[in-house]
């Protein structure tokens, strides 16, 4: 019988999801690639975020097609959610208990954040479609189950999938990982100060 090398990322993405009480858990490449996978999927329009926060999510916001609104009257600590839809950037959270029923939460596993595999992202859901759709949005839209000469591809995905190498560090680190975990500090730039978001909606 063939091994699958996706075996491993199951279990990963199991294993988070069971640990911040999840249904359901997709891995990535990025935090970045989760944020602009939910956009895509939800299918934004007017998105409002704090201006204060790393540039990645408005990016995201703009490359999957939608307009950014930045609210320079928000703080936030841990998670904020890009206003009106369920989506939370995570990426300073890592602790047990934490997924929000019915959202779509974004995790970053960058090596400046809680756990640290240098780079990966994970998307935090309760919806069995969300799920299928980012397994195959994140891997050209490809099946994990199958080769891509045994695949019937039907639509254009991306290249944004967790390797399993990278899965199978994840699962070490998660052995013994704490139960309650502080969030990291913020310590961003305002993104109204850069010349690529100057024609982004500024809400004061």
């Amino acid at each position: 019988m063939r091994h699958n090398p996706f075996d491993i990322v199951d279990k990963f993405e199991k294993t988070v999801a069971d640990y911040c009480g999840s249904r359901y858990a997709v891995s990535t490449d990025s935090c970045t690639s989760a944020i602009f996978l939910c956009c895509k999927f939800l299918n934004v329009k007017e998105v409002t975020i704090p201006a204060k926060t790393y540039i990645s999510p408005a990016l995201s916001i703009i490359h999957a097609g939608g307009d950014v609104i930045l609210d320079t009257t928000k703080e936030w600590k841990g998670i904020y959610q890009l206003e009106p839809y369920p989506i939370f950037d995570a990426a300073k959270r890592f602790t047990s208990k934490m997924y929000i029923d019915n959202s779509l939460m974004c995790l970053s596993f960058h090596i400046k954040k809680h756990l640290k595999l240098g780079k990966g992202g994970m998307i935090l859901t309760d919806n069995i479609k969300a799920r299928d759709w980012f397994r195959k949005a994140s891997y050209e839209g490809r099946s994990r189950k199958k080769s891509i000469y045994e695949d019937n591809i039907n639509f254009a995905g991306w290249n944004m999938y967790m390797t399993p190498q990278i899965a199978s560090n994840g699962l070490a680190l998660m052995q013994g990982y704490p139960e309650n975990v502080p969030d990291l500090q913020n310590n961003y730039r305002d993104l109204t100060t850069f010349k690529v978001f100057k024609k982004c909606k500024i809400k004061k």
